[in-house]
């Protein structure tokens, strides 16, 4: 919940506004499909700033293979044992 808070504010403060960035984020991290406004089903994420569009990419990956999977691959102890 803390990640879709953080990257739904951060997407919000590249000039996106609000309901976009909140279903854009969902959409991605949720894996399912089109959001609403901008990134609704007749459009596409085109008229996201690059750098938002960078953060998606990050929830996407985040939100396929799993929070959990990222962080292990992140966390040095996990290579220690």
């Amino acid at each position: 919940m803390g990640l879709f808070a953080v990257s739904a504010v951060v997407l919000s403060g590249m000039g996106v506004d609000f309901m976009t960035a909140i279903s854009a984020v969902a959409a991605t991290l949720g894996n399912i499909g089109p959001g609403l406004g901008m990134v609704g089903p007749v459009d596409n994420f085109a008229a996201i700033p690059y750098m938002g569009k960078w953060l998606l990419i990050w929830c996407m990956l985040l939100g396929r293979l799993e929070i959990y999977t990222v962080i292990i691959l992140i966390v040095p102890e996990f290579y220690r044992k």
